[in-house]
């Protein structure tokens, strides 16, 4: 059975998943800031731009649906009347184990954004790490200090690679 815990979760990343989609597809006249001072006197209107890397952002909605349909198919299992105990335990575990791995690629998204200020999406598949990262200068060496960083986390070998685009 699902306990209270894992409900409030499914709730709260189910509620993120939609807003992160109103967010991604609201015009972009919308995430213009302009701010007006308050004094007359001043000609001066500060303009904030909000820019984002568009493949990044098609990348993490891409992932974040595959997620919940993978998510949402074994809260069918878990909610079936017929399921067997075996059955809800091995979608339970599943459940709980894709948290896990958008957990870990969250915090190497992190990790590499501390280190290196660059911008990366992380999709971890097993033994195999593939990491694309934001920016049009392609480095051999940035690539393998990438790898090694990442490895870094992990005491079994991992298949890393690391993709260079703008």
């Amino acid at each position: 059975m699902i306990n209270k815990r894992s409900l409030w979760f499914l709730t709260l990343f189910s509620l993120i998943l939609v807003l992160s989609i109103y967010y991604i597809t609201m015009p972009s006249e919308l995430l213009l800031t302009t701010n007006k001072p308050n004094n007359e006197n001043s000609n001066q209107e500060p303009t904030i731009y909000v820019e984002e890397s568009d493949l990044l952002v098609a990348l993490r909605v891409e992932s974040d649906e595959e997620m919940s349909r993978q998510i949402e198919d074994l809260e069918l299992v878990l909610t079936n009347a017929e399921s067997s105990a075996q059955d809800k335990n091995k979608a339970y575990e599943k459940i709980k184990e894709l948290n896990d791995i958008r957990g870990e690629e969250e915090k190497l998204e992190t990790q590499i954004k501390e280190t290196y200020k660059l911008d990366t999406f992380i999709k971890i598949k097993g033994s195999s790490i593939s990491v694309t990262v934001n920016s049009s200068e392609h480095s051999n060496e940035l690539a393998n200090n990438i790898m090694r960083t990442i490895q870094s986390n992990y005491k079994d070998s991992k298949y890393i690679t690391v993709k260079f685009q703008k």
